[in-house]
């Protein structure tokens, strides 16, 4: 905000009449005013030293000050005495309430108690002073609005962010259209409802509004036309539907237009052209259609510009503005199609996932600084979720489960009290436009950039827990993912089927005592495969309070072979607590089961059925073996290859090439097994699936027997006490059997112990072997 010429000269005579070293005039503070201050301490709840005078510059306020603490003076010359001007107490957790007392200090004009825990009403009694600005921001205030507060002509700074406001607006605000000098209301985070009061289109002097997070209902207005001296206008998540007016082309001296979250019928891109100094641009979510002006591209101080979730189409152009700072684009959920410019990779973020562009000039899904994923939109194939994925191959082998810890390292708990899981690392950074794969088959794509927040860690992705507190299966609450506008993850290479989603949260990123870093608000909307499954979730609420874990289960349908689970902001919540940039998505983690048996995978069968289908294959191996030998089809080596390439074998088929680059030519330090026939191997394929190959030994005509015997148990055996085989190999002289990696364990103990669920290492017990 531009400061006026009077702002200037009061912001001057302020800063020296507090130093009475540079004026002339007397430094004692009268004694109405020393007692002032007293009540006004004890009513909020602040130790004040009755023997300092802060007009001396000794301030009489005591403890420690978080982020300022001050009672500052103006000392005239041609007064006897100084007089309170300001204070300023943020930050502090102060635990009383609003103190009426403040009217007994005659010059004060500016009121700071952001960042408290201070409850109760706004007086009544300070309709009477002189005051310029109030900042409440922060609080447990609540209504109702005194309207002897609208009396006070020379406010020009009213701050009622993140309290408890709540209520019809037009009685809430009735009367505030004679505050004809206001130039900044911030009502953001509230529960103020009902349309805008029309009377506030009398306030032309505004040039900061914003009443982002609260229950309106109606149109946006066309009246901000009036408001000609506006800079900056959020309307965010406010309940407020569109047509965006068509009347904001006025506001031709915006720098900041923050709009999102509408609902209303589809229209065209609003007229902006004549809004030449726009720097931060978000027009999300908002139901517009047909193409992107090309002066959008033109505005050399355009910083940030979103238009995500909207059903805009068209090509983007060739060439944009080259601005000296950082920019971030956000088009993802559109109709965009065409090339991409090359010039957007010198961008510092893009995001162009989920749209129609014909010409992607990568064959990954993230090409540095621009995020891709679902450009063009997703196929139905395995041999790659979505074209950008075209080299990640999923044909071997298909997934029934994923355990994700989400920002966290990883870390093995128990699932649903009993059975042990491993939840997989997910400590990549992230970023504002970042798509991520795992090799565990599953992949995230995080959208946005955390607005108004300029500390050090602005970019950082990840959040933290606070307070230090444990709960069970802590190690998933330690850290989480945490996202500005939208966060999505892909489970890639499943069963099609139905399936149980378990989303594990905690809010550990807000204090869980009565202090101000307790009062933030986090609400976000769970989509499950493209379908809203729950609109303004609540951690906090959910959970019955910060740092206690809950856990939400939810049935997807897969059909496509793969799952999606995107968390959206949609503007509500506060967006300043603990600090600024403190908003958004937040999960800690994600586990997700298939609801039925994957094939391959029977269910549980007793002991004696086991034996029994053992037994049984067993015979029957002997009696075509018996056959073949007969008719000597067991004899040479060219007419054994022969017999085993006629097999009708329900495995797959592997190269030669593609088993010595699973396991780096059968190298020693991947052996894990070695018995008479030959070796065992660990090996991994290249999209990440781990084996083991046996490999036949070519001294061994046991061996050869023995090839044959457990390809054709194994595949025609599925349980899942026993592992997969995924295939063989049968190649010059070599007889190669790929199975299903898993630690090993006892055949015999499967087949007449107590049957485990897990499956038996039967190509290193059945040959008695020496594992490593």
């Amino acid at each position: 905000m531009l400061m006026q010429s009077r702002d200037v000269v009061f912001l001057f005579l302020l800063i020296f009449s507090c130093f009475p070293d540079f004026g002339y005039g007397a430094t004692d503070l009268p004694q109405d005013e020393m007692d002032a201050l007293g009540l006004i301490s004890k009513t909020l709840g602040k130790k004040w030293d009755f023997t300092a005078n802060p007009c001396t510059g000794e301030s009489g306020w005591l403890g420690p000050s978080v982020t300022e603490n001050a009672v500052n003076c103006t000392c005239p010359t041609n007064d006897t005495f100084c007089h309170v001007v300001s204070i300023a107490l943020k930050g502090q957790n102060l635990q009383g309430v609003l103190p009426p007392e403040l009217a007994k200090l005659p010059y004060l004009q500016q009121i700071d108690l952001t960042r408290n825990y201070l409850s109760g009403t706004i007086p009544s009694e300070w309709g009477s002073m002189q005051l310029v600005t109030i900042s409440l921001l922060g609080n447990r205030i609540t209504g109702p609005i005194p309207k002897e507060l609208w009396n006070i002509s020379t406010l020009t700074y009213l701050n009622l962010e993140a309290n408890m406001f709540f209520g019809e607006s037009g009685l809430l605000l009735e009367g505030i259209e004679k505050l004809v000098g206001i130039k900044r209301i911030l009502i953001s985070s509230n529960a103020f409802s009902g349309q805008l009061p029309t009377k506030l289109a009398n306030l032309t002097s505004l040039q900061d509004f914003r009443i982002n997070d609260n229950n309106f209902t109606g149109r946006i207005p066309g009246f901000i036309m009036n408001w000609t001296e506006l800079t900056r206008l959020e309307i965010q998540g406010t309940g407020l539907h569109g047509p965006i007016p068509p009347e904001i082309s006025s506001l031709v001296n915006l720098t900041e237009l923050r709009i999102s979250d509408i609902n209303g019928t589809a229209t065209p891109f609003p007229k902006l052209d004549n809004i030449k100094s726009i720097r931060t641009l978000i027009l999300r979510n908002c139901n517009l259609t047909g193409s992107i002006p090309d002066y959008l591209w033109k505005m050399e101080r355009l910083k940030t510009l979103d238009l995500s979730f909207n059903k805009l189409e068209g090509h983007l152009p060739p060439a944009l503005s080259k601005p000296k700072e950082a920019v971030f684009i956000y088009l993802t959920s559109n109709l965009l199609n065409g090339p991409v410019p090359e010039e957007l990779k010198k961008v510092t973020n893009v995001d162009l996932s989920y749209n129609n562009f014909t010409s992607v000039s990568t064959e990954h899904c993230q090409d540095g600084n621009l995020n891709l994923f679902g450009s063009p939109p997703t196929v139905n194939n395995l041999s790659g979720a979505v074209p950008c994925l075209k080299n990640f191959d999923c044909s071997k082998s298909l997934l029934s489960k994923f355990y994700i810890n989400c920002g966290g390292e990883e870390v093995t708990v128990r699932v649903n009290g009993t059975r042990r899981a491993t939840f997989t690392e997910d400590q990549d950074s992230g970023g504002a436009s970042k798509y991520v794969l795992s090799r565990e088959r599953w992949a995230f794509s995080s959208t946005g950039n955390f607005l108004d927040d300029n500390s050090v860690d602005s970019y950082i992705y990840t959040g933290k827990n606070i307070s230090g507190l444990t709960m069970p299966d802590s190690k998933l609450y330690t850290k989480a993912r945490l996202s500005p506008l939208s966060l999505t993850y892909y489970g890639l290479c499943l069963w099609n089927g139905s399936y149980t989603v378990n989303l594990h949260f905690a809010e550990i990123m807000f204090a869980d005592n009565e202090s101000y870093s307790s009062l933030g608000k986090r609400l976000f909307d769970i989509y499950i495969q493209g379908k809203l499954v729950w609109k303004d979730f609540n951690i906090e609420a959910e959970a019955g309070g910060t740092h206690r874990a809950v856990v939400r289960k939810f049935t997807a349908n897969v059909t496509t072979n793969t799952l999606e689970i995107r968390f959206y902001w949609a503007g509500k919540g506060t967006q300043s607590f603990p600090h600024r940039g403190t908003y958004g998505p937040l999960i800690s983690a994600i586990s997700v089961e298939s609801d039925f048996v994957p094939p391959g995978n029977g269910k549980k069968m007793p002991t004696a059925a086991v034996v029994g289908i053992v037994l049984s294959a067993v015979s029957l191996i002997f009696l075509v073996l018996g056959i073949l030998w007969k008719r000597g089809c067991l004899g040479s080596k060219s007419r054994r290859d022969q017999e085993l390439r006629g097999l009708d074998l329900r495995t797959g088929s592997f190269t030669l090439r593609q088993i010595k680059a699973a396991t780096d030519n059968f190298n020693v330090s991947n052996k894990i097994g070695e018995g008479g026939f030959g070796s065992v191997y660990k090996g991994v394929l290249l999209d990440g699936t781990i084996i083991a190959v046996k490999q036949l030994s070519s001294k061994s005509r046991q061996g050869n027997r023995e090839f044959l015997n457990e390809i054709g148990m194994i595949s025609a055996l599925q349980h899942p006490n026993l592992v997969k085989l995924y295939g063989c190999c049968i190649e010059g002289k070599q007889l190669l059997l790929v199975y299903e990696y898993m630690e090993n364990n006892s055949l015999a103990r499967a087949l007449f112990g107590k049957i485990s669920t897990v499956p038996v290492a039967t190509y290193a017990s059945s040959f008695n072997m020496s594992i490593k």
